[in-house]
């Protein structure tokens, strides 16, 4: 059967026509969220059909790729799905043993019992370090549920986490993003990671501020904006430092802890103001009425879930022979007509096409490997009268997460699968190739493919390796054209830190945070709350960017 190669501008030989039509299937999607108002999974299911559409008939895709395209990509939705299912779970398991409310209480202590600077620690400070850790959408899904817990209100405990999945990206899952794009660009990760180390910072030191204003609007940012400064400024400080060092493949796990120590060492000697007002406004007990004492064994068992969780992804990730032998525990997925006929311009098969699920060392598993260890701890450990936690409830619980995730799968899967056929069709590289050849202007768009690439498909890597050998050819195009500053290492930086402002609007993203607040079919509610700020973080990457090119080149090394 013949194969088939993307080119960039297979409508009517125009590059930006190309560009033009690719626009299609992601337009459908909001539209119908937005416009329309569709149920995620039904907004992600027609924009599908669009991209399948527009991959036949505009980028002459034969029909049978496209939905071997679409099925490729449902199946790495389906992984992605599986994190998820693992991290809604193992947060269900606390609350099972009814300890949850001691954890609620745990943080009320550390963040000097204000809600907000409670809210700020776990999603920005706790969340950078599950996105460190494990990635995958797992941060948001549990800060999420903590931060609802707390007794935010759903729509702001899911702007909230969205918006701290935001700095701690660049790094996530110890520097895999940066990696790639090392690899795929042909470049140094080290000099990447300390030029990203000079960008993400300035996101950073301003999130917790944001975050703040999320949650309790000026009222909280008056009362409250110290503390929230002093935690953005440590990370930012720390997120600096680290990523210049041979180990910033740790630079979150580093900005995380130092952050979270300065928050609760800087709480010691100040006293958050408006406490009161703002548990009044959230419909929270006063302090004074909880007076049970809470001693220092339940504060350390309301806190064992997440050190165990913490202790399991840093000993698989951080040891390099644990972690690849891990991955010779594999299950490897291949569609022969699909890798045999997707083939590259030099002819040789598309590396993406076969896949191989590393379950074993996969977060979703080790999450569940975290679940059972806890469910084993507190049912060995239970206090009689105090916490009825029951063992086979567990397990009844995994099957009542994935029938609450149902829709959730569906829209994940949807998304992966319109993600891959644009990406196999040639649809996404033909918009970023069209802003690539902008010209001079491109050095202040550059980061607008990073967050093009992390909006399709929810992940700062995978925009990555769309994107890096392209963003290494409009460097060296700029440079020729005079931009000296436009260095391929910058711009591969502007690529990563681009996606960072973008994964907060990627459909994936959002179907994740609404099933973690209880907001299934209310996705476009979300999406209207977010979109605002991932375009305001994105003006300020690309003006960073434009100005490293020239009055601060020497933040490029």
């Amino acid at each position: 059967m013949d194969k088939f190669t993307a080119v960039t501008d297979a409508v009517g030989g125009s590059l930006a026509l190309s560009a033009l039509v690719a626009t299609i299937p992601l337009l459908t999607f909001f539209i119908m969220l937005l416009v329309v108002k569709a149920r995620a999974h039904w907004s992600a299911l027609v924009a599908l059909a669009a991209s399948i559409l527009v991959a036949s008939f505009g980028f002459t895709m034969p029909f049978d790729l496209a939905g071997l395209s679409a099925l490729r990509g449902a199946i790495y939705g389906l992984v992605i799905c599986w994190v998820i299912l693992g991290a809604i779970w193992f947060y269900q398991i606390t609350v099972l043993s009814g300890r949850f409310e001691d954890l609620r209480r745990t943080f009320d202590r550390l963040g000097g019992g204000d809600l907000r600077i409670q809210a700020i620690l776990i999603a920005f400070c706790f969340g950078g370090l599950l996105e460190a850790l494990a990635g995958f959408g797992a941060p948001v899904a549990i800060t999420a549920t903590m931060i609802l817990a707390l007794g935010v209100k759903p729509l702001k405990a899911a702007i909230t986490v969205l918006l701290a999945n935001t700095a701690p990206v660049a790094f996530g899952a110890v520097a895999v993003p940066i990696v790639t794009a090392g690899d795929v660009g042909g470049k140094d990760p080290h000099v990447i990671a300390t030029i990203v180390g000079h960008q993400a910072p300035f996101l950073a030191m301003f999130v917790p501020v944001i975050l703040l204003f999320i949650l309790d609007g000026m009222k909280g940012v008056k009362d409250a904006w110290l503390p929230a400064f002093v935690i953005g400024i440590s990370f930012a400080v720390a997120q600096w430092i680290t990523a210049a060092t041979p180990a910033y493949n740790l630079t979150d796990v580093v900005a995380c802890i130092v952050s979270m120590g300065a928050a609760v060492l800087f709480l010691r000697f100040w006293k958050p103001r408006g406490v009161e007002g703002v548990r009044e406004r959230y419909g929270l007990p006063s302090q004074s009425e909880e007076k049970e004492a809470l001693p220092a064994v339940r504060v350390w068992m309301a806190l064992l879930p997440y050190l165990i969780v913490v202790a399991i992804f840093g000993i698989v990730n951080l040891n390099a022979g644990l972690k690849a032998w891990l991955k010779t525990v594999a299950i490897k997925i291949n569609i022969p007509a699909l890798s045999s006929r997707l083939v590259t311009k030099d002819g040789t098969p598309v590396k993406d096409a076969p896949y191989t699920f590393t379950w074993l060392s996969n977060p979703g598993t080790l999450l569940i490997i975290s679940g059972l260890i806890v469910a084993v701890v507190y049912f060995f450990f239970n206090e009689k009268g105090r916490y009825g936690f029951k063992f086979p409830a567990v397990f009844a619980e995994f099957g009542s997460v994935i029938y609450r995730m149902r829709w959730t799968i569906l829209t994940i899967a949807s998304v992966l699968a319109l993600a891959y056929v644009m990406n196999f069709s040639g649809q996404t590289v033909a918009m970023g190739t069209f802003l690539a050849g902008l010209g001079t202007i491109y050095a202040v768009l550059a980061p607008v493919l990073g967050w093009i690439g992390t909006a399709v498909t929810g992940s700062d890597t995978s925009a990555n390796a769309l994107f890096s050998k392209l963003q290494v050819s409009a460097a060296e195009n700029l440079q020729h054209a005079g931009v000296s500053g436009a260095t391929p290492e910058l711009m591969l930086a502007a690529n990563t830190t681009g996606g960072v402002v973008g994964k907060m609007i990627s459909p994936q993203s959002l179907a994740i945070a609404a099933t973690s607040v209880d907001m299934e079919g209310k996705e476009s509610d979300i999406l209207k709350a977010v979109v605002p700020w991932s375009f305001a973080m994105l003006v300020v990457v690309c003006l960073l960017v434009f100005l490293q090119t020239n009055i601060l080149s020497f933040l490029v090394p």
